[in-house]
């Protein structure tokens, strides 16, 4: 017996019923996977940042050279990568968001630094939070990264540039620069930049005297220039004595510059001073800033602190003396004073990549070198 026309038409309704819920059943599975994939990516960075929190929170910081301060042993535009185990982790300060300069102003997480596997030595590079930022927060200060010259406990002076250690002369490193004073035979003698650029000399400034040039330039550097025929002499440019150094040097008006410093005695922890006018003019920030005490000098000559009369004062931790590479283009411990243990972040260890402004391409011979 024949299909009727009727059965014919139900037979299509119902397959192209069956289409259809095939065709949803499919759209929903490429759905769930589509879902599952982008499930996957979400776990995959949240790991990723969650990783990348924790290794440098605890492990290393990475820091960028933003200045001249360290030339020539570090460049501007050198990228640093920074050893926070060294000297052991400090552990964050603030509530914020990581790798951001937004946190929450007013308040303060009781900290502490894990061990160390070495403690700071002279001639460490090291990245610490500078001081005299204004920010109330200490791991939220700017970063500064500097030559640690004077440890705790040290006495230290800066005679005609030369740095004194409790009474020894510190030689510069093949890296560090500073001026000279080059006197000429001829006055009509010019310098090819091509060769002061090979020779490694930053600057040269032609004074009055058109015999007598400025040179900053490592010591390398000036012996080169020495060897010339028409070099007559080659020494320290020694900053002229000036009053208005007397504000900005620290302590303030001691008659410091630069080129002649000191001597300062470097805070050790545990050291115990007697308190004096001249070692109040050293401390009185140490004390108040650093330490946290309220302390000041009475009309009659007398100390408090915390509100009770003091005739001496013991250190609760180290302080350490920084100087830049570059000494007459670096703001300093010569002018702003010590640097706190609660103030280093870590260890400047290798240049991880370099890129040369001036020439908009990468310095490749700097990359992954070691920081001496």
């Amino acid at each position: 017996m024949g299909t009727t026309k009727k059965q014919k038409r139900e037979e299509a309704r119902q397959k192209r019923h069956e289409e259809r819920a095939g065709q949803q059943g499919t759209g929903s599975k490429g759905s769930r996977q589509q879902k599952g994939k982008v499930r996957e990516w979400v776990d995959a960075m949240t790991f990723a940042i969650v990783v990348m929190l924790i290794v440098r929170t605890l492990f290393f910081d990475l820091f960028r050279i933003p200045t001249p301060s360290m030339e020539k042993s570090l460049m501007v535009g050198d990228y640093l990568f920074v050893s926070k185990l060294h000297y052991g982790t400090r552990t964050p300060m603030t509530i914020g968001i990581p790798f951001t300069s937004m946190y929450i102003k007013g308040i303060s997480i009781p900290f502490f630094r894990f061990p160390g596997f070495t403690k700071i030595k002279r001639g460490d590079a090291v990245v610490f939070n500078w001081p005299e930022d204004a920010v109330e927060q200490i791991d939220r200060r700017m970063h500064y990264i500097k030559r640690i010259m004077g440890l705790p406990g040290e006495k230290l002076e800066v005679r005609d540039k030369v740095v004194f250690i409790d009474g020894e002369a510190q030689e510069l490193m093949p890296t560090m620069q500073q001026r000279w004073r080059v006197v000429k035979t001829e006055p009509r003698i010019q310098l090819s930049s091509s060769w002061l650029d090979e020779i490694g000399v930053s600057e040269v400034i032609q004074t009055e005297n058109q015999l007598v040039l400025v040179v900053t330039g490592t010591e390398f550097a000036m012996e080169e220039i020495k060897a010339m025929p028409w070099v007559a002499s080659i020494e320290p440019a020694i900053t002229v004595p000036n009053s208005r150094y007397d504000q900005v040097m620290y302590p303030r008006g001691r008659g410091y510059n630069p080129d002649n410093f000191g001597p300062v005695s470097i805070p050790k922890e545990g050291q115990t001073v007697t308190l004096t006018d001249a070692v109040w003019e050293e401390i009185e920030t140490v004390i108040t800033r650093y330490e946290g005490h309220v302390a000041r000098r009475t009309l009659d000559g007398t100390f408090e602190i915390d509100g009770e009369p003091a005739t001496t004062y013991t250190f609760s931790q180290d302080y350490f003396f920084a100087m830049g590479d570059n000494r007459d283009n670096s703001e300093d411990s010569r002018f702003w004073g010590f640097v706190p243990m609660d103030h280093v972040v870590g260890k400047a260890m290798f240049v991880y990549f370099s890129w040369d402004a001036g020439s908009r391409l990468p310095r490749f011979g700097r990359i992954f070198s070691r920081i001496k």
